[in-house]
Parts: structure tokens; C-alpha cells; sequence
């Protein structure tokens, strides 16, 4: 008699309840939204800095990120998925990403926080959406 605990997410899968492959490039694909909107702040707003703008406008929202995809982990679940992984990335990345912001001296002046809610949501879960419906389409 197997004495093992039973896996949550089927054979064959690992983190988020996908295939170590599938689960990177959904984790990749959540980087490059946090990177692209960081980058967009850099060049709109201090371009004629060192890119190293880029990665202490970024790094709120990376830790944020990992901790959305820790819960994604712990959970189970899908990381393609836009209802309930695409929103709790989102959710975790935006809230933790502000209040890093605010906790290390950064601030959220101005209309920041609406853009910044507005670019990651379209951006985080847009992908999501998008590959759903390929994957729907090809079915």
C-alpha cells in the first residue's frame, strides 16, 4: 500500500500546477510586465538616468510578484489562469509593490497608483486572456 501524500496538482506537474516549462514562462511573463512598466517610468520620467532607475522602480513589484506566485504555489494553482492566478499576482504584486514604495521612501505621488494598477492589470492578466483564448481556439 503507497504510504505518499497525493499530489495536488496530477502527475507530471510541479509549480503552479503546471509543467516546470509551461510554469517558467508564465512566472517569465509576469517578470517582463513588471519590467516593461518600470522600464515605461524610467524613460518617462528619468531617462537621462542610469538604467538602474529601472530595477529600484522594479524591485517593489518583483517581491510583491513572488510572493503572488508563493500563494499560487501553496494553492495550486494554474499560473496561466486569470481568475484565480492572474488576480491574486496582480493583487499581490500591486499592493506590496505601493507599500514597498511608501515603507522605503519612494512614494506614490500623483496618479502613480491608477497607472500602475491600470498597466499591470492589462498587462498581467491580458496575457492570461490571451493565451486562454488560444487555447480555447485550438481545441
Amino acid at each position: 500500500m503507497d504510504q505518499r501524500a497525493p499530489q495536488r496538482s496530477g502527475p507530471g506537474t510541479t509549480l503552479a500546477g503546471l509543467r516546470p516549462a509551461y510554469a517558467g514562462l508564465c512566472l517569465l511573463g509576469d517578470v517582463v510586465c513588471v519590467l516593461l512598466f518600470s522600464l515605461g517610468g524610467h524613460q518617462s520620467h528619468e531617462a537621462d538616468s542610469s538604467q538602474l532607475v529601472t530595477l529600484r522602480i522594479a524591485w517593489p513589484f518583483l517581491v510583491g510578484l513572488a510572493v503572488g506566485w508563493a500563494v499560487l504555489v501553496w494553492r495550486g494553482w494554474s499560473g496561466r489562469r486569470v481568475w484565480p492566478a492572474g488576480v491574486a499576482v496582480l493583487a499581490s504584486s500591486y499592493v506590496l509593490g505601493l507599500l514597498l514604495r511608501v515603507a522605503t521612501g519612494y512614494g506614490i505621488s500623483g496618479g502613480f497608483p491608477v497607472v500602475t494598477l491600470l498597466f499591470l492589470a492589462i498587462t498581467m492578466l491580458g496575457w492570461r486572456g490571451f493565451v486562454a483564448g488560444k487555447l480555447r481556439y485550438r481545441r
